[in-house]
């Protein structure tokens, strides 16, 4: 069972790791507002063939926490991969893979700000380690350059991901009891009306870019992949290990991110970058190691990237 276990997490992460590569192979395919929306518009219809039922059964526990599930779907799916969709415009897609392994960080601050969670010696360590591997990596190998506030716009737009996902997981805190599919359903109906008002305004500016060939490709595997498949195997691996040892494994994200941007799209993988990759992740390993047992989680209990 736990080989299975972790199968399904590893085969997740690296559809994780593929939306940024994605992202970037989208350029001059298919706009990202457009992206975004038929991204969700995909997804809602395929989780809507097989959620039906219990949509209907958990409709009673559904509409008294709407606002929230909404909110979810606004905020950890829309936001996040408009901005990410977006950053790889002006950026890397392997900068994009390693900067979001910032989440785990910021998720840990603000749940020690707002709920006042257990801190460690280790944790304080390893959260430092991340925050020099994402700067790191957003200086693109010369921190100097924060020093002159000089960051790729790409980079900049990723910041806001980051936040915008980590607000997402801390509210997971408060998911209703309800099945894995419901979870699922209402987010991504959400994340697809809140895209419609961003497609409306990349229409309205004359960048709106309704997809070739490749970029219905593209557009068919983020709403398969990580909307759909990735979700599903991340979930049975919570069932089968638990939610705090499969948290671990979304550290891949960036690991797989990485490498496949030097694979598919032929990036040129830079010393900053390894050393990035080396901080992020020792940083994390460390914090969740040292981790007090009363803490919060630092990654998400249900990541949908």
């Amino acid at each position: 069972m736990q080989a299975t276990a972790y199968i399904c997490l590893v085969i997740a992460t690296l559809c994780w790791g593929g939306n940024s590569v994605a992202g970037k192979l989208a350029v001059g395919h298919v706009s990202p507002m457009m992206l975004t929306f038929l991204r969700w518009f995909l997804a809602v219809s395929l989780i809507a063939l097989i959620s039906v039922p219990q949509l209907k059964k958990d409709w009673p526990v559904a509409r008294k926490n709407l606002p929230l599930l909404l909110c979810y779907g606004a905020i950890g799916y829309t936001l996040f991969n408009a901005m990410l969709y977006s950053a790889v415009q002006y950026t890397t897609a392997i900068n994009v893979a390693i900067e979001q392994a910032g989440i785990p960080m910021l998720i840990f601050l603000l749940n020690l700000f707002f709920f006042r969670t257990g801190i460690s010696l280790a944790q304080c360590l390893g959260f430092g380690m991340t925050l020099v591997g994402v700067a790191l990596t957003a200086a693109h190998g010369d921190l100097a350059t924060l020093l002159q506030l000089q960051l790729n716009r790409g980079d900049g737009l990723m910041l806001i991901a980051i936040a915008a996902y980590s607000l997402y997981t801390i509210f997971l805190r408060w998911k209703p009891p309800v099945d894995w599919r419901t979870l699922m359903a209402f987010p991504a109906f959400a994340a697809m009306l809140t895209s419609v008002p961003l497609l409306l305004w990349e229409i309205d500016r004359g960048s709106a870019l309704w997809p070739d060939q490749a970029g219905w490709s593209i557009t068919l595997y983020t709403a398969i992949f990580p909307s759909l498949l990735a979700q599903i195997l991340y979930i049975k691996g919570v069932e089968a290990i638990g939610a705090n040892r499969a948290g671990l494994f979304i550290n891949l994200v960036p690991v797989f991110g990485t490498l496949l941007s030097v694979a598919l799209i032929g990036e040129r993988l830079q010393s900053f970058h390894m050393i990035a990759l080396v901080l992020t992740l020792g940083g994390i390993a460390i914090a969740e190691k040292g981790r007090p047992k009363a803490s919060a989680p630092t990654v998400p209990a249900s990541p949908v990237d």
